[in-house]
């Protein structure tokens, strides 16, 4: 049985930050770290090697959960996908107290924690929907700036067709279809 610790920051900048949680994995503990800079939704080469590394029996400590996961269903289904293989987790922050998948009270902690970021998400985006609704009716609200200049698009449309419009003003072909049809 091995404790295997990950440690993640976001930026190469961040030395002080990645310092402190192999520290902290090393005093919960730690076996061994994996660790690496960079940011949770590019390719986790280290995070890749660690999930490999572990074996049946192990634990895997990380010092809080937007280290290990992208999302509360991705944490979930990092911790699903340990539990099936026998690997414990540890989340050494979880508002002070320490979370540890390998006894049922911390993984409906884990769920419940999960289920409520889940509901906050969904509850924010509804009331950001109401706001956008509200400020549209009062003619606040009109999106998103357009990136492309349309009457520069509609005048070159009476010489050019749609591939020469997108290379002359280095746009996507169907960008530039897209804003024809729009005349």
């Amino acid at each position: 049985m091995s404790t295997i610790g990950y440690a993640r920051t976001s930026t190469t900048d961040q030395n002080a930050g990645l310092e402190a949680q192999i520290r902290d994995l090393k005093a919960a503990g730690a076996d061994r770290v994996f660790s690496e800079k960079v940011s949770s939704v590019a390719q986790r080469d280290q995070w890749d090697a660690c999930l490999a590394s572990l074996k049946e029996g192990d634990v895997l400590i990380v010092t809080k959960p937007d280290r290990l996961a992208r999302s509360t269903a991705d944490l979930l289904s990092i911790e699903t996908e340990l539990s099936r293989r026998g690997v414990g987790l540890v989340i050494l922050s979880m508002g002070g107290e320490r979370l540890d998948t390998r006894n049922p009270t911390s993984k409906l902690i884990l769920t419940i924690l999960a289920g409520v970021a889940t509901w906050e998400r969904e509850i924010m985006l509804e009331r950001q929907k109401e706001g956008i609704a509200k400020a549209r009716a009062e003619g606040k609200y009109k999106g998103r700036k357009r990136s492309v200049d349309y009457d520069e698009i509609r005048r070159l449309s009476a010489t050019m067709g749609a591939t020469e419009i997108a290379r002359t003003m280095g746009i996507p072909r169907g960008t530039a279809l897209s804003a024809m049809k729009t005349f």
